[in-house]
């Protein structure tokens, strides 16, 4: 996807991005804020922030000496994270429209870096993570914190599967080929960072050191409305983009019989929490 698109789909899910935000973003976020060891004062930088899952628990976590930046290509999410830390009454956060590519640190941070560095579910829409991260890493001071999560090997993947089998099955034959999710399965960024021992790996290599990878289980019942919820809150509403209402009510109920039919009742939602220390 491109930066633009990648816009348009994310401020089109704000409301159920948001509504998915307490079983799915929201553990991860608060993980990840808790592994990165944040201290009163430091300076975070949150990147692919969304609705502040990750941004909003850093930013209590530093108090009013220390400061979050929170960026991410789509303002309708940035505003809902807004909202969310006026009404916990926090001022130390600065939700801005911002591609991750291009950010440098505003005279607020200070001159050695960031303290910490954050990013939850968002390294595989970085065009090329690897260089794009080791860039972000290299904004945060040595011997400060960086942290991010992924999903883990195998989660998410029968629910999607049974989702884009839908998909298939009504695609117009004038919108191009149908998306297939296993076309670029084994080059996909997901792939190099899947498990422990390849995520560990990619975050040595990105400039970090003391790395430390641990599993986030999470399971969440597939009731009617998360399951959809869910495709409209994530990156999977980009797919319903050639149907009309009608149409995408009618893949909403045959993709509900398909996870019954195939005995899905819950979503495996595992993600690992990784941090490691940046090096010199």
């Amino acid at each position: 996807m491109t930066a633009a698109s990648l816009a348009a789909t994310f401020n089109a899910t704000s409301r159920e991005f948001d509504a998915v935000t307490p079983q799915v973003w929201g553990p991860a976020g608060q993980s990840l804020a808790f592994a990165l060891e944040l201290a009163s004062g430091d300076a975070v930088l949150d990147v692919c922030s969304g609705t502040g899952a990750s941004a909003i628990p850093a930013a209590a976590a530093v108090g009013p000496d220390g400061i979050v930046h929170a960026i991410d290509l789509a303002d309708d999410l940035l505003e809902v994270g807004r909202v969310k830390a006026t009404d916990r009454a926090l001022r130390n956060i600065d939700f801005v429209v911002a591609d991750a590519t291009e950010w440098q640190p505003p005279s607020t941070v200070p001159v050695a870096g960031y303290d910490a560095l954050a990013c939850s579910y968002g390294i595989f829409f970085l065009p090329d993570p690897e260089q794009d991260f080791a860039r972000l890493v290299s904004l945060v001071r040595p011997g400060g914190h960086v942290g991010l999560t992924v999903w883990r090997k195998g989660s998410v993947r029968e629910y999607s599967g049974a989702f884009f089998d839908v998909i298939g099955r009504r695609w117009p034959p004038s919108a191009g080929p149908a998306p297939d999710p296993t076309a670029e399965v084994d080059d996909h960024p997901i792939r190099r960072m899947e498990t422990a021992d390849l995520l560990g790996a990619w975050l040595t290599a990105a400039g970090t050191s003391d790395v430390r990878v641990v599993e986030l289980s999470n399971h969440v019942p597939a009731t009617q409305s998360f399951v959809w919820d869910f495709v409209l809150g994530s990156a999977l509403r980009g797919a319903l983009t050639p149907f009309d209402d009608g149409t995408r009510t009618q893949i909403r109920a045959e993709f509900s019989a398909l996870l019954t039919e195939r005995g899905i009742d819950s979503i495996d939602l595992g993600t690992l929490v990784a941090t490691g220390v940046r090096t010199p």
